[in-house]
């Protein structure tokens, strides 16, 4: 039986040559962990929270149920592997097994995996992920993978500048440019972030 490729991760893909050479490994590599970890693959999640990798529910050869992840390589998620590993279930999903080659994650299922986003208004979803950020912020001990903050918002930095011709108000987006620069310098503490955390990435579990 062929795999299914949700349609917005396929055009994601595409835009660039490195995501559609990815694409077209992703068959053989979901087949190589299946076999790999005896799983029963079911259709995979088709939502505009899934962007950037194939995710499905899976089970494992015991009936346990789990989460097979994919991720398409990029900039953004090189130690999504590791800071699973760090918080090891709390607050994220725990990280039952990796391939770090294929970027591939086996990872505890939520249920009953209820997005935060359509639960709530606004304000108790900024109070919510708040309380997350706080279990979040921990140190990891040296040495480790991870890499300083301002890495990455140099990173966006680099991103927004070339699309300024698009910038619906230069002066704002030069002040945040501008804290990018600032604020991981003048960190007092350097704690493990969670970089993609919004309410479509928190789901409600047991």
């Amino acid at each position: 039986m062929a795999l299914a490729i949700p349609q917005q991760l396929t055009e994601i893909c595409r835009r660039t040559p490195k995501g559609s050479e990815w694409l077209a490994r992703l068959p053989a590599a979901i087949r190589h962990v299946q076999q790999r970890w005896s799983l029963a693959v079911a259709a995979p999640f088709d939502t505009p929270e899934v962007s950037c990798a194939w995710v499905a529910p899976v089970t494992l050869a015991d009936g346990t149920p789990a989460v097979l992840k994919l991720g398409m390589p990029h900039f953004e998620a090189e130690h999504e592997i590791a800071g699973l590993r760090f918080w090891d279930g709390d607050p994220t999903v725990r990280l039952i097994d990796a391939d770090e080659h294929l970027g591939a994650m086996l990872l505890e299922r939520c249920e009953p995996g209820t997005h935060l986003r359509p639960l709530r208004e606004e304000p108790e979803q900024d109070v919510i992920v708040a309380g997350l950020l706080r279990r979040l912020w921990r140190s990891p001990v040296a040495p480790h993978p991870f890499r300083p903050l301002a890495v990455l918002t140099a990173y966006w930095t680099e991103e927004a500048l070339r699309d300024s011709a698009g910038w619906a108000d230069a002066g704002l987006t030069r002040a945040g440019l501008s804290l990018f620069d600032e604020l991981p310098r003048t960190a007092a503490l350097h704690v493990l972030l969670a970089t993609d955390l919004h309410a479509g990435n928190v789901l409600r579990a047991r």
